[in-house]
């Protein structure tokens, strides 16, 4: 097995302006744009390719964020306005295009299919609603689990939707019937953050037991790794655009860089080696554009870092 290089990391700037913990991000891997939202209820903008610039604000909500997608093919920011339902933001004009009702709860993630015309939204009582994203009217509400759905990660090309839970069960479901194919229960906790690698033949895990695990989705989901990867819990992970790497981050203020394949620690980016967040790390976005990773935190500040190879070095 070819292990990726070690990644050099470089810290381009903090972005500052969020009045209170930072909590969702979204962005198109090839745009500049992208967008970040949190607890004060700010929708901020920023270019991840000059990133010294100033922020745009987009929208102002009411209350707290914890889910944003930015459907680049419409120009369309999903905002999972928390209490209040979806809110849909025409970027072209930064006019409210859609408003749906949803149960008052709390939004934590969300999941497009442009395909299926379909936007999937976890919600804080364990249920998933479903709207048509044609005009997002709801489609339907479906209790997936008894508590509330952390995350979610779609495969297209598979058909199945994986749902974390605070259950400590990932549940992968089928896209269109909204069944359930497999329940997996490794998780010891509150599962936090999922997300299918590129190719669609693994299923990354992670959250408060502070565990990353991976499971073969081309063998019924068996576990194909497991690593005690943080001191505290997990509550994101995300791909390189090459595929190559996958990033956490974590409460206990760190983002780590790990071989995607082998699951092989790469690098530790935290405040003492590289002036990295004072407080939780709560979500990341990997743009393709320059290779730059940006992640925010509680520390209500967001950064961006340059990752390159660290040439002639392979294990």
């Amino acid at each position: 097995m070819t292990v990726a290089p070690r990644p050099q990391v470089h810290k381009l700037a903090a972005l500052t302006g969020h009045r209170d913990c930072v909590y969702a991000l979204s962005g198109h891997s090839a745009d500049a744009t992208f967008y970040s939202a949190g607890a004060d209820g700010l929708v901020v903008a920023w270019n991840v390719d000059a990133p010294a610039q100033d922020g745009q604000l987009v929208a102002r909500v009411e209350n707290s964020v914890y889910a944003l997608h930015y459907e680049a093919a419409r120009q369309l920011l999903v905002i999972g306005h928390n209490y209040q339902g979806v809110q849909v933001i025409d970027l072209r004009d930064k006019t409210l295009r859609h408003a749906t009702a949803l149960p008052p709860l709390a939004i934590f993630d969300f999941a497009y299919s442009e395909p299926r015309q379909r936007l999937y939204v976890a919600l804080g009582d364990g249920t998933l609603a479903v709207l048509r994203t044609t005009d997002f009217s709801v489609e339907q509400l479906v209790r997936v689990a008894d508590k509330s759905l952390r995350c979610l990660s779609l495969h297209e090309g598979r058909g199945e939707l994986a749902v974390g839970s605070s259950d400590h069960r990932l549940r992968v479901l089928d896209a269109d019937s909204l069944q359930v194919k497999h329940t997996l229960t490794e998780a010891s906790n509150s599962v936090f953050t999922c997300a299918f690698s590129p190719d669609g033949r693994r299923l990354y895990a992670a959250g408060r037991d502070a565990h990353l695990r991976a499971y073969d989705a081309d063998h019924d989901y068996a576990e194909a790794l497991t690593v005690v990867a943080h001191l505290y819990a997990i509550n994101h992970l995300c791909f390189s655009p090459d595929g190559r790497l996958l990033a956490t981050g974590s409460m206990d203020k760190s983002i780590k860089l790990w071989d995607a394949a082998s699951g092989r620690l790469l690098r530790v980016v935290d405040r003492a080696r590289h002036a990295g967040h004072g407080t939780s790390v709560n979500r990341l976005f990997w743009s393709g554009r320059q290779n730059r990773l940006v992640s925010c935190s509680d520390d209500r500040s967001l950064a961006v870092w340059q990752i390159s190879e660290e040439l002639g070095e392979r294990s």
